[in-house]
């Protein structure tokens, strides 16, 4: 079925994606890879075996041409902490500018505050809160951990402190969900809310 090389990376909008991982901590309803699609504007980005730091660093040339280098794909970046940093300090060393796509539950994953470890080489995150409280959370994003709506928040919070922009977003139009609240939520923990649109990826 998938036939051609794995998409490591690839580009919108003069920005580069970085495709790292396919594997994630939620299963959100709205996410399209659970609706048996891995495509996002016309990137296919089913990975047949998790990529090497090595390969994508070989594939991303010169950093500073890009507006921004983002660790996305369809998976959750921080799943894969060890060459996401590696990556990370190569892009900063060639004069480029990182951000990660995440869930916020980094820390939980790895077990330890993770923080600090990304501050070095990491110019912004963009956190996905998704609900203003854990019940709406676990009826679109099913964790697998406990307490993960709380976790996110204590992230974003924490994220502030180190990272120079820390952007956190909710999708409008899911069922429940109240933007405005979650804009409070954000904005009290330090972070720069981003209102989304559903079915609107990339």
């Amino acid at each position: 079925m998938h036939s051609e090389p794995d998409q490591l990376v690839y580009v919108i909008d003069q920005t580069l994606y970085i495709n790292l991982t396919d594997r994630c901590t939620l299963r959100c309803d709205f996410c399209p890879k659970h609706n048996g699609c891995t495509d996002v504007k016309g990137h296919e980005l089913y990975l047949s075996e998790r990529p090497l730091a090595e390969q994508i660093i070989n594939q991303i040339g010169d950093p500073a041409r890009y507006k921004e280098v983002v660790f996305c794909g369809y998976g959750e970046p921080t799943l894969r902490l060890t060459p996401l940093l590696e990556i990370a300090y190569a892009v900063k060393a060639g004069g480029g500018k990182t951000r990660i796509n995440t869930d916020g539950l980094g820390s939980r994953v790895n077990k330890r505050d993770i923080v600090p470890e990304l501050a070095p080489c990491i110019d912004a995150l963009s956190v996905s809160l998704n609900a203003q409280d854990p019940q709406t959370y676990a009826r679109h994003c099913h964790p697998a951990l406990p307490d993960a709506w709380q976790s996110v928040l204590d992230f974003i919070n924490r994220a502030s402190e180190m990272i120079p922009a820390v952007y956190v977003s909710a999708i409008d139009g899911l069922p429940g969900v109240d933007v405005e609240a979650c804009r409070q939520l954000a904005e009290a923990r330090g972070g720069i809310f981003r209102r989304r649109v559903l079915d609107e990826v990339g």
